[in-house]
């Protein structure tokens, strides 16, 4: 004897309240390596990551932790705090 299990989704998508701030950053992260002078990959190499790692965080499918976008930071040129100074400005 099974058990019949019936699921229903809403398939309405909900938003973050943050959505424009996770834009905001995707575009700033990507405009800072397009400054630097660099490709995904070549960030990447530099990162030590694959290509797809630059990629995702810039597209928004991953997120980035303190550590790491300090790392990306410094990658580019810039100070964490020039960094969160810029992405408030932007907001």
């Amino acid at each position: 004897m099974g058990y019949s299990v019936k699921a229903s989704y809403n398939n309405r998508v909900v938003k973050s309240v943050f959505a424009t701030q996770y834009q905001e950053l995707q575009a700033l992260l990507r405009q800072l390596r397009l400054d630097a002078g660099y490709t995904q990959a070549e960030l990447a190499k530099r990162l030590g990551q694959p290509q797809s790692f630059v990629s995702k965080y810039e597209s928004g499918e991953r997120r980035l932790d303190l550590v790491e976008l300090r790392q990306i930071c410094e990658a580019v040129g810039i100070s964490l705090r020039e960094f969160v100074r810029r992405f408030e400005a932007s907001l």
